[in-house]
């Protein structure tokens, strides 16, 4: 036996193995849960609630400390929980390697596991094998591959002896001996790994929002704190007291609702995706969603199926009808003769076993009730030098393969020239079926000559059927698209152009020609219904960031090894649930759970209505801000000679105790029908209608109907300007002042539901969450004015009659606000 066929010996196999290293793909860093819980803990708005309660107890103020800790660490524990599964890559990738191998090791055959290949071991193949090294081919026996999760490549290759196979692909049909040429880290699919670590995913549009507006509350927090002090000591304030005072008002300044409302809100979305289908693997995904301008969509089980049909047969006597399948029957029987691939019904189920182009011809043949009890005598198996493969049943030789291979071997061909090009024009893949008597003994090539051509087979892998409709939907929110593969270009043209994707232009370019600077890589993708085909991972992962560097929000969609990279670079990555990798699924932030185009537009408009949800419960927020931060402003400006309306404590039950179901709820209202028509909505969460909308409309109208509660309660208790109330009056004035505040917001709710639409225009039973969330808010108010031990806490008490009338006012005011301003927007600019 020669060394070749022998194998390597055990002895020797150790050695190498000891040597090189066991066959397992290189795994990053792994970040462990304790680092991924400390994350959540030490963010830039976690670290300004960290240093709020750290001056909280600086301030004598302990009960405010230990409520901020429990904001955070809630809300950290919480956002921990729903990322702990992220970042898994690199560990799914090691899984695509099969636990077993068939080796000859010491002149026999033996398994063995796949970690303990080593260069120069012989590996058998067989139908169905996972691919576990890169392999030099010795010998092949009507070998196909297919490599789709590592190249795109629908089609399965047909390798030769000399070539090579990768690791995680697989075989589909025929039998090979290889050598193992590569192993572990120095695989092709280790270098995929590489990069899929490498690829940094970029920070969300929500996470720099929100980053922007923290920043601005911590510097305005800290200065107003800053100028308090300052004016606490010009009013002759002892320092020690001073500065005690204004360390309270920056405390009161934190918007400590505002972090577990904006993760609880995400995870609604999350949730309501979910529900639809589309799983999101990072909360922060979910608002990027709704600002995604870009969407780079893969064509192989994206667009379409990844699944071979016959859609058309062509015969001499003409197209065939294949609603009456049984008219094929006879070209078909030639077809599955001479094919390996089969639909298998087992376990209750069909079940396609080899080449999926030869499985949908048995498919069809099945439909047509074409008979296989004809014995296969003899096969000449498929190659790629002839393109061709045929088999001999019951005397007579029956051939498939590619037009440009059969055609020449028929005595009579007919109208097959003009069918063909028909048929290709449209973007089949078209197989020639022939057969003849098959001469005795005859050789190969004596037996291929002189066919009787029966037709043309036509197959495509067919369009999804919501994905027409997709795109036109994401055409109408203002969203770009672009087809990028790893198929034939005509192949990807016809698809695009089946499903309305390809654009005006008609552009189609293959990865090849692709610019080598992201300028012009940038310059030639960004627009809309570009076709590229014939892509790498490296060529994905470019387009992904030149995209980016336009200013574009890039969601890439993909399903496999070779998707990896891509799916991290780009800012939103979409992997297939059902048929796609566990690598593309660790690496995407949203995984469509039923591998629908359509679920991603669905996610964007969820999306959408999340970054308006968002706007809605910030504008709730910082309206409450505005009435909070007044009492300490007129306190300040009348000299200390107007009491304080509203304690530290007093606030920060407004914003975590009052304030935060209602702001929850306004996280849960329903996409507006408007909210795929147009453009994502560009610039900052917090812009000048906004800022307009807050510290000029609603916050003041709370503000005012909060003082003068206050002031009309000590006024009809006796009190006098420049007089120190008695502690009795100042609480139940305070009392009023909060449930002004209260229920102020509770009108503010409704109010923040739209920025057009008055609170009457709007549906009561729209948002059921809110109609919920504002009746607890009332409960709660009572609690806290009406239960002793947190009135003391407090610092208010139950109002009188008068102050509970006087606070009620506040309701009416601030719609009447909203409504006056939303009329002169209207008027201002008319739709």
């Amino acid at each position: 036996m020669s060394p070749v066929r022998s194998g390597l010996t055990s002895a020797e196999a150790a050695r190498r193995l000891a040597g090189g290293g066991a066959n397992m793909l290189p795994t990053g860093r792994r970040v462990s849960a304790a680092m991924l819980l400390l994350r959540e803990m030490v963010h830039f708005f976690a670290l300004m609630l960290w240093v709020a309660a750290g001056l909280a107890v600086l301030a004598g103020m302990p009960q405010l400390a230990l409520a901020i800790v429990v904001v955070v660490v809630l809300n950290g524990a919480f956002a921990f929980v729903q990322e702990y599964r992220a970042d898994k890559a690199g560990q799914r990738l090691r899984e695509l390697i099969p636990a077993e191998v068939r080796v000859v090791r010491d002149g026999r055959r033996m398994m063995v596991h796949a970690a303990d290949l080593v260069v120069g071991d012989i590996v058998l193949l067989e139908a169905g094998d996972r691919i576990s090294a890169d392999l030099g081919l010795v010998e092949v026996h009507a070998l196909a591959v297919n490599e789709s999760m590592l190249t795109g490549e629908s089609v399965p290759t047909r390798p030769h002896e000399g070539t090579a196979v990768f690791a995680g692909t697989f075989v589909v049909e025929g039998e090979a001996v290889a050598v193992v040429a590569a192993t572990g880290p120095r695989t092709r699919l280790a270098g995929v790994a590489a990069l899929t670590r490498s690829a940094t995913r970029p920070p969300s549009p929500l996470a720099r929002q929100l980053g922007r507006v923290v920043k601005v509350v911590a510097v305005i927090a800290v200065g107003v704190g800053a100028m308090f002090f300052t004016l606490a000591l010009m009013l002759g304030m002892a320092p020690s007291a001073g500065f005690l005072f204004a360390l309270g008002v920056t405390v009161a300044l934190v918007p400590e609702g505002l972090l577990p409302t904006v993760t609880l809100s995400l995870a609604r979305a999350a949730q309501r995706m979910a529900a639809r289908k589309a799983l999101v693997r990072r909360l922060e995904a979910v608002e990027t969603l709704g600002s995604t301008t870009f969407i780079c969509a893969d064509k192989t089980g994206t667009l379409t199926r990844n699944e071979m049909t016959v859609v058309q047969v062509w015969t001499p006597a003409g197209v065939l009808d294949l609603a009456r399948p049984v008219s094929a029957a006879e070209i078909m029987r030639s077809a599955v003769l001479s094919s390996t691939g089969r639909l298998v019904y087992t376990n209750g189920r069909w079940k396609p076993v080899g080449d999926p182009m030869e499985v949908a011809l048995h498919a069809l043949a099945l439909r047509a009730g074409s008979s296989e009890d004809a014995a296969v005598t003899r096969r000449f198996p498929f190659d790629s030098a002839r393109r061709r493969a045929s088999a001999i049943a019951d005397g007579v030789l029956h051939v498939k393969g590619a037009p440009d291979s059969v055609l020449p071997l028929c005595t009579a061909t007919g109208e097959a020239e003009q069918a063909l090009e028909d048929m290709s024009r449209h973007g089949l893949r078209v197989l020639a079926v022939a057969r003849r008597t098959a001469p005795a003994g005859a050789t190969m090539a004596e037996a291929e000559r002189d066919l009787t051509l029966l037709g043309l087979v036509g197959l495509e892998d067919p369009p999804r059927e919501d994905v027409a409709e997709a795109i036109e939907r994401c055409r109408l929110a203002g969203i770009k698209l672009a087809m990028i593969t790893g198929d034939h270009p005509g192949t990807a043209r016809a698809i695009a152009e089946k499903v309305g994707l390809l654009g005006p232009e008609g552009t189609v370019v293959i990865g090849a020609e692709l610019p080598g600077t992201d300028d012009a890589l940038g310059a030639l993708v960004d627009r809309d219904g570009v076709v590229i085909a014939r892509v790498t991972p490296e060529d994905k992962l470019r387009i992904a960031r030149a995209l980016r560097g336009r200013g574009h929000v890039v969601a890439m969609t993909g399903d496999g090894v070779n998707d990896g990279p891509a799916l991290r670079e780009a800012d939103i990555g979409v992997a297939m649930g059902a048929s796609g990798t566990d690598v593309a699924r660790e690496a995407a932030d949203l995984v469509l759970l039923d591998d629908h185009f359509g679920t991603i537009v669905t996610a964007v408009e969820l999306g959408r209505a999340t970054y308006a949800n968002i706007r809605r419960f910030l504008t709730y927020h910082l309206t409450d801000n505005v009435a909070e931060l007044t009492p300490f402003a007129v306190w300040a400006l009348s000299g200390g000679t107007i009491p304080l309306a509203l304690t530290v404590l007093q606030v920060l039950a407004l914003d975590i105790g009052t304030d935060l179901l209602p702001a929850l709820a306004l996280g849960a209202e329903p996409p507006n029908p408007q909210t795929m028509h147009g453009p994502a909505r560009a610039g900052s969460l917090v812009d000048r209608r906004l800022v307009h909308r807050v510290f000029g409309i609603l916050g003041p109208a709370e503000a005012v109907m909060e003082m003068a509660g206050f002031g009309a309660v000590l006024a009809l208790g006796g009190w006098v300007f420049g007089a120190e109330p008695s502690p009795e009056l100042l609480a139940a004035a305070s009392g009023t002042a909060f449930a002004a505040v209260v229920l102020g917001q509770l009108a503010n709710a409704f109010a923040c539901r739209s920025e057009t639409s008055w609170v009457g225009r709007l549906r009561w039973a729209g948002n059921p969450l809110l109609l919920w969330a504002v009746a607890i808010e009332i409960v709660i108010l009572l609690v806290f004015l009406g239960i002793p031990p947190l009135t003391g806490l407090l610092g208010g008490s139950f109002p009188p009659p008068a102050g509970w009338a006087l606070a009620a006012l506040a309701v009416p005011a601030v719609v009447a606000a909203d409504t006056l301003h939303k009329a002169i927007q209207a008027r201002s600019s008319p739709r």
